[in-house]
């Protein structure tokens, strides 16, 4: 049965423009990258240790781009404070925006940005999330991911009430990719196998993910269902560890149901200003309204908007 995909790309024209502005500025030489370790974890179609040329350009790159993010005091891992207040009406509103919209839009054999009215779309069936490592990633650097994707799955199966567990690929219906520029490049073939009957332009939009994107997660439901039953996060390998912990968090979190940014929630992950890296207790409460049983899979902001406006009252109320 074909399968109807829900798209999130984090990168575009501004951390674009980042990178670039930071290549002006300085100089980094590419990061050497160890050879792979003697006993790999869970490593799907390897290739060779040596990085390309391509994988080592963007390696240097991002290291780039996340010093210019943190030089501007953006990528904040403190989850807001007095400087972000925020009341039930801004809940709400980041909600229906984030929740309830589409950032992408299917033209013409390729994904473009394009705000749309949606459905709400969750999972219904326990999530079994999976990690896959690319021959080329460190031993040291699949220690410190694993242990941070287990620690935050159990953190959106509290934040959101849905069960959440970590397994291994064969059971999974959440995959993790962490992956260096040739390996992902190879990996159409491996693609297949976790989302079969994956449409050409997801395959398409994975495999030749343009430089500008840091990360993006596919989030696929059957036919016109509205209910996800398959989800693929593809993290770049080359990331330094907060931009990487940073794509961990946004897109595994997005997979859920909450596949839209806004310029107006803060603070959340779920805005492209890049303030903050990690998961908000604002982020928290947006996942336990999307998956309160008082909404349904496939409702229109219309019909969700009054139990939403109900839901963030009773959550904060007046609070800002």
């Amino acid at each position: 049965m074909a399968r109807r995909p829900r798209l999130h790309l984090r990168g575009g024209a501004a951390l674009l423009m980042a990178g670039l502005l930071a290549a002006c500025m300085e100089t980094v030489p590419p990061a050497p990258v160890p050879s792979p370790p003697a006993r790999p974890a869970r490593t799907v179609a390897p290739v060779a240790a040596t990085p390309s040329a391509a994988s080592a350009a963007m390696r240097a790159r991002l290291a780039r781009v996340e010093a210019t993010l943190l030089a501007q005091g953006l990528l904040r891992t403190d989850g807001g404070g007095t400087d972000t207040p925020f009341n039930d009406r801004q809940l709400a509103e980041n909600f229906i925006r984030i929740a309830l919209h589409d950032e992408y839009v299917s033209r013409n054999g390729s994904f473009v940005p394009q705000d749309t009215p949606s459905r709400l779309r969750r999972w219904e069936q326990p999530i079994r999330m999976a990690v896959e490592f690319g021959a080329g990633v460190p031993e040291a650097q699949r220690a410190a991911d694993r242990a941070e994707i287990e620690a935050y799955a159990a953190r959106l199966s509290r934040a959101s009430g849905h069960p959440i567990r970590l397994t291994d690929a064969a059971s999974a219906n959440y995959h993790i990719l962490i992956l260096n520029e040739d390996e992902r490049r190879a990996y159409g073939s491996r693609l297949t196998q976790i989302v079969p009957g994956i449409d050409p332009v997801s395959l398409s939009t994975i495999v030749n993910l343009p430089a500008s994107t840091f990360c993006v997660v596919f989030a696929f439901s059957s036919g016109q269902s509205s209910v996800y039953t398959r989800a693929v996060a593809v993290i770049r390998a080359e990331h330094p560890d907060r931009m990487r912990l940073s794509c961990i968090h946004e897109e595994v979190a997005q997979g859920m149901g909450l596949a839209n940014d806004s310029p107006s929630a803060r603070p959340s992950i779920f805005n492209d200003d890049e303030e903050f890296a990690l998961l908000t207790r604002h982020d928290e409460l947006l996942l336990k309204m999307l998956y309160d049983k008082r909404l349904r899979p496939g409702m229109t902001p219309e019909e969700a908007r009054p139990i939403v406006e109900r839901m963030a009252y009773e959550l904060i109320g007046g609070e800002s």
